[in-house]
C-alpha cells in the first residue's frame, strides 16, 4: 500500500519543496537527494516524480523559493536601516546569514552550477530580481561602474556567507553566539567593505 495516499494532487510538490529546505539546512547539498526527501516524508520512491522529473528540478524549484525568501528578507532589512546607503547594504549581509543558517539555502544553492542549463523561467527571473537589488544597493553606496558593484555584492555575499559557514562549523561556540549576534558581525564586517568604493 502506498504511503503517500494522504496527499492530494498540489499538495506533495509543495511538501517537497518543504522538507528540501529542512533537509537542506540539516545536512547541506552535498547530502541532497530526492530519495532522501521522499524519505522524510515518508512517501514512495516513486512520489516526488509525479512533481519534478529528476534532481535538478527538484533543486531547481527550491533555488526559486530561496531566492523569493531571500530577496524579501534582504529588502526588508535594507528598508529597516537607516537611510545611510552603506547600512542598507551591511543590511543585506545579516539578513543573508538569517535566513541561510534558518534554511540552510544559501548561494550556493540558489546559484548552484548544476542548475546553469536548467530551462526555469521563473527561477531565473527571481535569481534576477535578487541580483539586481544587491547590485542596487551596492551602486547607491557611491560606486562608479557596473563592475565596482558587482565586486562589492560578491565581497559582501562572501563575508555573510563565511560568518554563515563559521557558525556551522561551530567556530563561534566557545563564545555561545547567537545567530542574531553572529548576523550583526557580518553586518559590521560588511559595512567596512562600502568605504573604498565610495569616491
Amino acid at each position: 500500500m502506498s504511503t503517500d495516499r494522504g496527499y492530494h494532487h498540489g499538495d506533495l510538490r509543495a511538501a517537497l519543496i518543504q522538507a528540501s529546505f529542512e533537509l537542506l539546512a540539516e545536512s547541506g547539498l552535498p547530502r541532497f537527494s530526492v530519495a532522501a526527501v521522499a524519505r522524510r516524508l515518508k512517501v514512495s520512491s516513486a512520489a516526488p516524480y509525479r512533481h519534478f522529473p529528476d534532481r535538478a528540478h527538484l533543486l531547481g524549484a527550491v533555488s526559486a523559493a530561496a531566492a523569493h525568501d531571500l530577496h524579501a528578507e534582504i529588502t526588508a532589512a535594507a528598508d529597516a536601516a537607516a537611510p545611510d546607503p552603506a547600512d542598507r547594504l551591511a543590511a543585506a549581509a545579516g539578513a543573508y546569514v538569517r535566513y541561510v543558517l534558518r534554511t540552510g539555502a544559501g548561494f550556493p544553492v540558489i546559484f548552484a552550477a548544476e542548475l546553469y542549463e536548467l530551462a526555469d523561467p521563473e527561477r531565473r527571473e527571481r535569481t534576477r530580481a535578487l541580483m539586481t537589488t544587491l547590485i542596487d544597493l551596492a551602486t547607491a553606496t557611491g560606486t562608479r561602474t557596473y563592475r565596482e558593484a558587482l565586486l562589492l555584492v560578491e565581497a559582501t555575499v562572501a563575508v555573510a556567507h563565511g560568518y554563515t559557514s563559521l557558525f556551522v562549523d561551530g567556530f563561534f561556540a566557545r563564545n555561545s553566539s547567537t545567530v542574531d549576534a553572529v548576523a550583526t558581525r557580518a553586518v559590521e564586517a560588511a559595512h567596512t567593505l562600502v568605504t573604498p568604493a565610495r569616491p
